[in-house]
């Protein structure tokens, strides 16, 4: 039998990059001769994240539409076109056997030709509400994972599978690394220790919170390892100390999780399946500017279980320090929270995704 070849597209973002990396682990894992190939925007975080795991990546000249007339506009149906040709002689030079989607513009046009070249396709939508390029696609498509109940909204109900999000091996295996994680981060041993990501670009409301409440974390004797983004890391690097670590961006996402003994995040899709195998405490800030308000929806999802803390953005200033307070302070609080987050976990997510992309080679 000839090597499997898979070529993998996502990005834009770590939410649409890592389950794409994580699904290629998976898959090398099983058929260790594979060869795989990632496609994604050429200007966009992807170029240097997924060789950086290990793996070669082509770039598209595209991008998305943005809501109001701008120069950018103009210049999408040049853009498509470009990225349409390059995907064919993407897809013509490496011959895939799969292509797998995960989200993001890249994805749109070298599915698509993957598609009128009859070359099975598989779909995985991070979200509880679909994105715009999954949506396009969803209709050729053989198979679509999903990790929310009720995509049929969205989605051909005969094409779901329910699998939940990929996640890193790597964040599901962070016990027993609190030494590494201590000496990495240069901690202060025996100091609880708060982690805050804001996603890979960064999170303004929650820089502004983290930033407005220093003192606060101090007097409660709580060290930060603060990640703000890369939008926002040339403001904040200036409280850089022995209790606060500033991050622009975390390479090492096992070592900050296994080091956080609580966590303020943002609630996208990728992040609250993370945090549910972490299961560590968390208290969710959403983004209100997403599509539906997809965040506040996910962290609700846990809130009603118990299983996470929820603050809007707007009552930050209200309720933090409270909320803050009554978790720092509470052990049983922490330890419920822990708990419950863990029942919400699916470890099994890669392995499911992947074992549907196997049954599509089987049937071609």
């Amino acid at each position: 039998m000839s090597k499997l070849k898979f070529i993998l597209s996502g990005g834009g973002t770590g939410g649409h990059i890592y389950p794409a990396v994580a699904i290629a682990d998976e898959l090398k894992r099983r058929h260790p001769d594979a060869e795989f190939l990632f496609v994604g925007a050429q200007d966009r975080m992807e170029m240097q994240k997924v060789p950086k795991a290990g793996y070669k990546i082509e770039g598209l000249w595209i991008s998305g539409i943005q809501r109001k007339l701008t120069l950018q506009n103009l210049a999408f149906p040049f853009k498509l076109l470009s990225s349409l040709r390059k995907s064919r002689k993407i897809i013509k030079n490496f011959q895939p056997d799969v292509v797998i989607g995960t989200g993001g513009f890249a994805s749109g046009p070298l599915l698509k030709v993957a598609n009128q070249k009859n070359i099975p396709t598989v779909l995985q939508e991070q979200n509880s509400f679909a994105g715009i390029t999954n949506k396009w696609l969803a209709n050729q498509a053989d198979k679509i994972c999903v990790a929310y109940a009720g995509m049929e909204k969205f989605f051909p109900k005969e094409k779901i599978r329910f699998t939940g999000n990929p996640v890193r091996q790597d964040l599901i295996e962070i016990q027993n690394k609190e030494n590494e994680a201590e000496a990495y981060f240069n901690l202060i041993p025996n100091k609880k220790t708060v982690l805050v990501i804001g996603g890979s670009l960064g999170a303004k409301r929650v820089n502004e919170l983290i930033e407005a409440n220093l003192s606060y974390f101090e007097a409660n004797n709580l060290q930060l390892v603060w990640q703000t983004g890369k939008l926002y890391f040339e403001k904040y690097k200036k409280y850089q100390s022995a209790n606060v670590q500033v991050h622009e961006f975390l390479d090492r996402m096992d070592l900050a999780y296994s080091a956080a003994d609580m966590i303020i995040s943002r609630a996208g899709a990728g992040s609250v399946s993370e945090l549910c195998m972490v299961a560590k405490p968390v208290v969710f800030i959403p983004s209100p500017n997403v599509a539906e308000d997809h965040q506040t929806k996910n962290a609700m999802s846990l809130v009603k279980e118990e299983a996470a803390i929820m603050l809007k953005e707007t009552e930050l200033e209200e309720k933090f320090q409270q909320e803050f307070s009554a978790l720092i302070s509470s052990e049983t609080l922490q330890q419920k929270l822990s708990a419950n987050i863990l029942k919400l976990a699916k470890p099994n997510a890669t392995k499911d995704i992947a074992g549907e992309i196997e049954k599509l080679i089987k049937k071609n």
